[in-house]
C-alpha cells in the first residue's frame, strides 16, 4: 500500500509525499504555487471522477477524447466545512446523437456513482482518526 505524509517547510506550508515519489505543494491560500488541503479535496474529487468515467468516456468517444472536470465549492467558515461541492464534466459530444448522449449521462453517471472512492467517501463521510506520536515515544490521540 502506497504510504502518504506531509512535511512542515514553514508556516502553514508542508509538501506532501507518496512512497511512490509524487509530491506536492500544500499551504494557505495566500502562498503562491501551492493547493490549500481543501483545493486539493476537490481536485481529488474531480480526478477521482474523471478516471471512473474515463473507461465509458473511450468506449463511446475514442480513446483520445478530450475531457475537463472543473469542481467548485465554497467554503462555510463558520462551520469548516464545505456543504456543497459542485462538478462540470466538459467533453464534445457533438458526434452523438441526442439519444447516445441521454444514454452516456446514465452510463458516466452510474460509473461514477459505482466506482468513484472519493465521491463515495466524501458523501457517505468517513470516520478520521488523528493521534500525536513523539520523538521521545510518549503517543496520545
Amino acid at each position: 500500500m502506497t504510504q502518504l505524509w506531509v512535511e512542515r517547510t514553514g508556516t502553514r506550508r508542508y509538501t506532501g509525499h507518496s512512497s511512490r515519489g509524487a509530491q506536492v505543494l500544500v499551504g494557505s491560500e495566500d502562498v503562491e504555487g501551492v493547493f490549500t488541503p481543501g483545493e486539493l479535496m476537490k481536485i481529488a474529487l474531480a480526478a477521482c471522477s474523471g478516471m471512473a468515467s474515463d473507461q465509458p468516456l473511450a468506449r463511446r468517444l475514442g480513446d483520445d477524447y478530450r475531457a475537463v472536470v472543473r469542481v467548485s465549492g465554497d467554503a462555510d467558515r463558520d462551520e469548516e466545512v464545505y456543504p456543497l461541492l459542485s462538478e462540470t464534466l466538459e467533453v464534445d459530444l457533438s458526434g452523438l446523437s441526442e439519444d447516445e448522449q441521454e444514454r452516456l449521462f446514465m452510463v458516466v453517471n452510474r460509473a461514477i456513482d459505482l466506482v468513484c472512492t472519493v465521491g463515495r467517501t466524501l458523501k457517505a463521510g468517513t470516520m478520521v482518526k488523528f493521534e500525536i506520536a513523539s520523538e521521545t515515544g510518549n503517543a496520545g490521540s
